[in-house]
């Protein structure tokens, strides 16, 4: 179990031996984390800036976090709280996701702010992280507020108050009128993205539905990101031919309570091992 200790308006988590910064902030989970020379990384999350880093002796520092905030914001937005431990042992009685889970051991799902991680994976679609990244970048300076290096991101309420020729500077295309679509619908309450988390994965996913361009996969990686479900495993083209090489398409069974998180397992361990799956 970690340990947080408080030091010079810093917050030192030490004993956490499963949070690997680079997998974890750069996997295609979020896209607002940047990593400078130094290998600090920073980023803004809920309207909070941050920088962080990894000791050479394992000790993770969140820079210029108050206690307050630690235990409020932070600790849950990097799932600190959770056994990941647990859940490899859980799901290790299958030798591929054994060796699947220990090769992507320190990636964590972040607990990220619904309406960005909505919006963030509706411009994902069709996408490259680089392009994603540049949209939202873009996205923000325009239209969300300074913030350290960084900017806020737009509530729905604002985005709903603007047009599709607004939203020509992101150069999103096709995406343009999803995002608008979604700010509506999340600005005026037909859909309530804070009680997702409260029903089961299904009905969650078919709220998310509701909104034009969100597909079971956008949802899936709404609810997992964001709303903790974490039985939630968002499928995309990719990911279904992995499935079928090392599962012949099934995920076991023992991973189903936890299908999102060794998604990130199988995602990883399939991409970095550039396992052939045409």
């Amino acid at each position: 179990m970690y340990n947080v200790e408080f030091e010079n308006n810093n917050a030192l988590i030490k004993g956490m031996e499963i949070f690997d910064l680079k997998n974890t902030l750069d996997c295609g989970q979020a896209f607002r984390w940047e990593c400078d020379e130094n290998n600090r990384w920073y980023g803004v999350a809920y309207n909070k800036y941050l920088e962080l880093e990894k000791l050479s002796d394992g000790t993770i520092v969140l820079y210029n976090v108050t206690e307050e905030d630690f235990n409020s914001l932070w600790r849950d937005y990097f799932d600190l709280d959770r056994d990941y431990n647990q859940i490899i042992t859980a799901v290790s009685g299958n030798e591929i996701l054994k060796t699947a889970s220990e090769f992507g051991k320190g990636i964590r799902v972040l607990n990220q702010e619904p309406w960005e991680t909505l919006c963030s994976f509706i411009i994902s679609q069709n996408n490259n992280i680089k392009r994603i990244k540049g949209i939202i970048r873009t996205l923000c300076e325009n239209f969300g507020e300074p913030i350290g290096k960084g900017y806020s991101f737009p509530s729905a309420q604002k985005i709903a108050s603007l047009t599709l020729d607004d939203l020509d500077i992101l150069r999103a295309g096709f995406r343009g009128k999803y995002i608008l679509d979604a700010a509506t619908k999340v600005s005026n309450g037909e859909i309530d993205l804070n009680r997702l988390s409260s029903l089961n994965v299904d009905d969650a996913r078919q709220e998310l539905m509701k909104i034009k361009g969100v597909g079971p996969k956008v949802a899936d990686c709404a609810l997992l990101f964001s709303h903790k479900h974490i039985d939630a495993f968002p499928k995309d083209v990719w990911i279904k031919r992995a499935m079928q090489v090392l599962f012949n398409g099934e995920l076991p069974k023992e991973a189903v309570p936890y299908a999102g998180i060794v998604q990130q397992y199988i995602f990883f361990y399939a991409r970095e091992t550039k396992l052939t799956i045409e």
